[in-house]
């Protein structure tokens, strides 16, 4: 890694910690401020069935796409392992 690598490396890095700085000791927005939100009102605003059904979904998505890629990998492999065996040169027994 050359000088020039690292010296943009720390610049970033220095400019990224100066504005975490600048960030944390700027003052709060005035203006409204909603209540905080309590525990008790969650349960409310979140629907468990609805969630629950939409991670259902999700998930069986997902594991039909993986399934899908799996069959797709294997079939690659297999194709790779044949070209590979073919390209061998056959050993003579004698």
């Amino acid at each position: 890694m050359g000088w020039r690598t690292k010296f943009v490396f720390l610049l970033i890095v220095y400019c990224a910690g100066f504005a975490t700085a600048i960030y944390c000791l700027a003052p709060a927005p005035e203006g409204k401020s909603s209540p905080p939100l309590r525990l008790s009102q969650i349960g409310s605003a979140v629907q468990p069935e609805g969630l629950l059904k939409s991670f259902n979904s999700g998930m069986h998505k997902c594991l039909g796409f993986s399934k899908e890629a799996a069959e797709e990998a294997a079939k690659l492999l297999e194709t790779k392992i044949d070209e590979a065996l073919k390209a061998q040169p056959k050993e003579n027994s004698g």
